[in-house]
């Protein structure tokens, strides 16, 4: 479990520290956009009440908490199953990713109502209208991980 807990710990501060940096310090949050290398790599502040690509999208109180509630829930059920399985240390590392990107995502919720999305990145002629931050990347591999890794057990 050791390296869940730290894998979670080291992704959830990385998200923590890039969305303070980005919201606060660099202030995005009022100036809305930065070009930091057009049109690969831009800062595009977005606040999504929803879960990925605005879907549940609204700003009601209740999605929020909902929300919140569904992400300590697959949490818990993440450790609850690395626990119980004798997995291997890449799906421990995977179930620490999604652990620590779920984690700073329901802290932005509770802090503003809303997860800081910023990170847009487009390519090739094709314009990107979605951001996302580093929490959502770290649940995404975290799940793929977690779903496509082979187990390591022998088929009975």
């Amino acid at each position: 479990m050791r390296i869940v807990f730290w894998t979670a710990f080291w992704v959830f501060l990385l998200d923590q520290a890039t969305k303070y940096l980005v919201v606060h310090m660099m202030d995005l949050r009022s100036l809305g956009s930065i070009d930091l290398w057009p049109p690969f790599i831009n800062l595009r502040m977005a606040w999504n009440y929803g879960i990925n690509f605005g879907i549940l999208a609204g700003d009601d109180p209740l999605t929020r908490w909902v929300l919140i509630a569904v992400a300590l829930v697959i949490s818990g059920a993440v450790l609850w199953w690395v626990h119980s399985e004798p997995l291997g240390r890449w799906h421990r590392f995977a179930a620490g990713l999604l652990v620590g990107g779920a984690l700073g995502n329901v802290i932005d919720r509770l802090i503003y109502g809303a997860v800081a999305d910023f990170l847009n990145m487009s390519c090739c002629g094709i314009s990107n209208p979605y951001a996302f931050n580093v929490a959502d990347i770290a649940v995404f591999a975290g799940a793929f991980g977690m779903v496509l890794l082979p187990s390591g057990k022998k088929p009975s």
